[in-house]
């Protein structure tokens, strides 16, 4: 949970080389994520897209998994990460390392210098990314065995991610409805929809609470299987836990239809 300068990544690096075993191909992932990405996980050697409302969210609730069972992960130019918010979505702040952007000059001699040194790597940039500097980034996360989390920024990528989960709508709750809303925002419910390359191209749908009450990611619960199609229903809003956690039984995921 800190900034370093410059002049101590090689040392902080040294110090976060992952203890994992590269044969381990898939770092955990929080278990109402885990059906959104191929294997349950974060693959090992794979770039993930983020993208939409709440993705630094997102991005801090998939890694959240990994952190958990060990893996060091490092943010590069993610200047609205709130530790806070990071806590309460599963990750372990004493693995989490946060990097200032480098200047566009070494950016990606910065970041690829720390995909050597860390599990995962979470990244934004807002100047544009050179094709040479993507295709290395995504060499050196095969090469060591990490995963690169790509955020949105006013750089953009020449390629796509191998797998790229994008929220395609976000609802808070809490607000009373009419003009003025008033109220405190106590959630929001996100609908996430996952595509890519490979085994990610079969397009998955989730529905999720990011943040729900306590902070935390969880499932929207289940739609009853007798309501009709054609009734309007009111979208499930999130119950207080009666000793931690949210009162979701199950995650609603499946298949993504196209029209």
């Amino acid at each position: 949970m800190v900034a370093r300068p410059a002049p101590d990544l090689r040392s902080l690096g040294t110090r976060a080389r992952p203890l994992t075993l590269g044969a381990e191909r898939v770092l955990p992932a929080l278990p109402v994520l885990a059906p959104l990405l191929p294997g349950r996980g974060l693959r090992r050697g794979s770039t993930i897209g983020v993208s939409g409302p709440g993705a630094t969210s997102l991005a801090l609730a998939l890694v959240a998994g990994a952190s958990q069972a060990g893996s060091w992960v490092v943010t590069v130019g993610v200047e609205d990460l709130g530790f806070v918010a990071a806590g309460e979505l599963g990750v372990d702040l004493e693995r989490l390392v946060v990097v200032a952007a480098p200047p566009p000059g070494s950016w990606g001699t910065v970041v690829a210098a720390l995909a050597d040194a860390f599990d995962v790597v979470i990244v934004r940039t807002d100047h544009r990314i050179r094709g040479s500097d993507a295709r290395r980034l995504a060499a050196r996360a095969r090469e060591r065995g990490g995963v690169l989390c790509r955020l949105p920024g006013r750089g953009r990528w020449p390629e796509p991610a191998d797998v790229e989960l994008t929220v395609t709508a976000a609802t808070w709750a809490g607000l009373a409805p009419g003009p003025h809303g008033a109220g405190r925002l106590s959630a929001r419910r996100v609908e996430v929809v996952r595509s890519g390359r490979r085994e990610a191209a079969r397009p998955v749908r989730a529905e999720l609470w990011l943040p729900g009450p306590d902070g935390a990611v969880a499932p929207v619960a289940v739609r009853p299987a007798a309501a009709s199609p054609t009734t309007p229903t009111t979208p499930t809003t999130p119950t207080a836990p009666a000793a931690g956690g949210l009162h979701c039984p199950q995650a609603w995921v499946e298949p993504s239809r196209t029209a």
